[in-house]
C-alpha cells in the first residue's frame, strides 16, 4: 500500500513537472516570432529582402523574412 502511495506521488509530480517545462517552451517559441517594428539594412538583406527606398517617408524592406518593415 506504500509503494502505491509513492509511486502515485512520483507520477503527479513527474507530470507536473512536464506541464511547466511544456509552458517554458511555448512562452519561448511564442516570444521569439514577433517581428520588430523596424529592421536593420543587414537584417533585410540577409534575410532575403531589398532595400526600397522609394517609399516616402521612411526606406521599406521588400519581400523575404521582413517584407512591408520599415528599415532605419
Amino acid at each position: 500500500m506504500r509503494i502505491r502511495r509513492i509511486l502515485a506521488a512520483v507520477f503527479a509530480t513527474a507530470a507536473l513537472a512536464g506541464l511547466g517545462l511544456t509552458g517554458a517552451a511555448t512562452a519561448t517559441a511564442a516570444a521569439s516570432s514577433v517581428t520588430p517594428a523596424s529592421v536593420t539594412p543587414g537584417e533585410c538583406t540577409d534575410n532575403g529582402g531589398t532595400i526600397d527606398r522609394s517609399t516616402p517617408v521612411l526606406p521599406t524592406c521588400r519581400g523575404g523574412m521582413y517584407d512591408g518593415q520599415t528599415v532605419d
